[in-house]
């Protein structure tokens, strides 16, 4: 990686003025940056230019609570803008990793979501207004604070995602929820996972509404279950499901899933609540980022074939979590593999499975030199070219993280 310089600017139109001095001047290249919880997301920057570190960009700036909405400026923390929501007994219901230092303008980047994304959605769901600068310093607005808005081109979801290549974030307007009044999570570990697919299509038509449907080999069981500090079996293949919603609809769930679930032998029906769910929770959320291993992966595949992946993904070594109700897989690499050709020859039978699934498997973190072979962003994608044409519109330089994604189609 090159040495790169860093300016953090205080005000949105502090940095309106770097790029658009940098855009008449110099025309170095803009890394922005929030909390740099997924700086390795994506190739590695190759040319020399300027990190643009946005967490001192922080106000809230409008919070009408009986609205439901909340404007912010996009480099506040995550647990800070929970801080600020809980005060009203709301919440954005989006789980998002490292909240202690991950910015909410990094997670619109990366569109970063976990294991309630099942039944309450991801930041798509959520985001309903932005403000962003184009790289040569050019402001825009997009959406607005109702929650309804008219038809159009929604450059709001076009920059969820783009990871810093269309323009920097620098304002959200947010739609909001309620807290729940409780959280729980029922353990289940079963045989095989033959077994947990069986459930899963019992779960399709279940009285209650779960808003996590997780799904572990042994290996991402035992890593869950450590992270929590909890007490769960973890020697056989686990599934997990979430509900929420006032007490007693919480407890009514709990006991319908037992019902609908015991006629499936599983080895044991734990509740997980009050503390031990908030920390069951948190487990949950941080498994992409909380490992060490050599290489982690996403893949994504019809919700129908998710529990096969999981099975040919720990057949193969890896530890695996599974957000099965939405196709979701997070993989991670066995500590034996120490070269880029042994990650390949795990991963490449995977992405074909996927592939052939109507799905992709990307790269989330891993040795920077292994990037270029291993394919990062997976298989070319219809939509690729298209991206890439929106990209050259909105900055027809490349200077807004260039070379970390889609201009490798160049």
């Amino acid at each position: 990686m090159p040495d790169l310089e860093e300016l953090q600017p205080t005000t949105q139109d502090e940095l309106l003025t770097v790029l658009a001095e940098n855009a008449s001047g110099p025309r170095r290249a803009i890394y922005p940056a929030g909390g740099r919880t997924a700086w390795t997301f994506g190739y590695t920057p190759e040319e020399p230019g300027v990190v643009l570190s946005t967490p001192g960009i922080n106000r809230v700036v409008d919070y009408p609570a009986r609205d439901m909405t909340i404007t912010v400026e996009a480099g506040i923390r995550m647990d800070e803008l929970s801080t600020v929501l809980r005060s009203e007994r709301q919440r954005l219901a989006v789980d998002v990793a490292q909240s202690h230092r991950a910015t909410l303008g990094g997670a619109v980047a990366t569109n970063t979501s976990g294991p309630r994304r099942y039944g309450l959605g991801t930041l798509r769901d959520y985001v309903i207004g932005i403000s962003a600068v184009t790289a040569d310093g050019k402001p825009f607005k997009a959406g607005g604070r109702v929650v309804k808005n008219v038809a159009g081109y929604d450059l709001c979801k076009m920059l969820i995602g783009s990871l810093g290549t269309l323009a920097v974030v620098t304002q959200v307007t947010l739609k909001l929820k309620p807290e729940p009044e409780a959280t729980a999570l029922v353990w289940l570990p079963f045989e095989k996972l033959s077994t947990i697919d069986d459930v899963l299509q019992r779960l399709t038509t279940s009285a209650a509404r779960p808003v996590a449907l997780e799904v572990f080999d042994a290996r991402g069981a035992a890593a869950i279950a450590s992270e929590s500090g909890l007490d769960l079996p973890h020697a056989t293949p686990v599934l997990c499901v979430g509900v929420e919603g006032a007490a007693r609809e919480t407890q009514w769930q709990l006991d319908a899933l037992r019902a609908e679930v015991f006629g499936f032998n599983p080895h044991e029906m734990i509740n997980v609540i009050g503390g031990d769910a908030t920390k069951l929770w948190f487990s949950l959320t941080q498994y992409q980022t909380a490992a060490e291993e050599p290489l982690t992966f996403q893949a994504n595949l019809l919700p129908s074939r998710t529990v096969e992946f999981v099975d040919r993904a720990a057949q193969a070594g890896v530890s695996v979590q599974a957000h099965a109700g939405n196709g979701i897989v997070i993989g991670e690499l066995p500590d034996g593999v120490t070269t880029a050709t042994r990650a390949a020859e795990i991963i490449s039978p995977l992405r074909q499975f996927v592939r052939s699934h109507h799905g992709n498997l990307i790269v989330l973190d891993c040795d920077a030199t292994w990037k270029r072979e291993l394919r990062v962003w997976g298989d070319p994608e219809p939509s690729w070219p298209l991206m890439k044409r929106l990209r050259d519109q909105l900055d027809p330089l490349g200077r807004l993280n260039p070379g970390r994604f889609l201009d490798i189609l160049s």
